[in-house]
């Protein structure tokens, strides 16, 4: 059995400071393209691999928000990225929470007003 998650898009204001925002957080070099006129940044994504990847995206259908769908990273360790994140402005929603043997967990506010969650395998 597929994860039943392929794709996500998570809703822009200004591309540039969302691609340095998730670029500098989460550490993955993002790729740039127009898609169907929405200027987009993918991250990356391995083909027949387990898991989803997406892309940030901006335009007039995609409106930044805390509210509705949380898109979680998995990260291998969540304190440094909350220190990358705080350093760029960014709001702690959901401090850093043990979850027993299904790791950690903690939520930011991106730089475009997107809830976004980190998880990482427990020690």
């Amino acid at each position: 059995m597929m994860n039943p998650v392929f794709h996500f898009e998570i809703p822009v204001i200004d591309m540039d400071r969302a691609v340095a925002f998730y670029e500098a957080v989460i550490g993955y070099k993002l790729r740039r393209r127009t898609v169907d006129g929405y200027e987009m940044a993918f991250f990356p994504r391995t083909d027949c691999a387990p898991g989803a990847s997406g892309a940030l995206a901006k335009g007039d259908v995609y409106v930044p928000s805390k509210n509705g769908s949380i898109i979680y990273f998995d990260v291998p360790d969540i304190d440094p990225v909350l220190d990358r994140a705080r350093k760029l402005g960014a709001v702690i929603l959901y401090p850093k929470k043990h979850l027993g043997d299904a790791g950690y967990v903690a939520e930011i506010q991106d730089s475009e007003g997107n809830r976004v969650a980190l998880s990482a395998n427990a020690d």
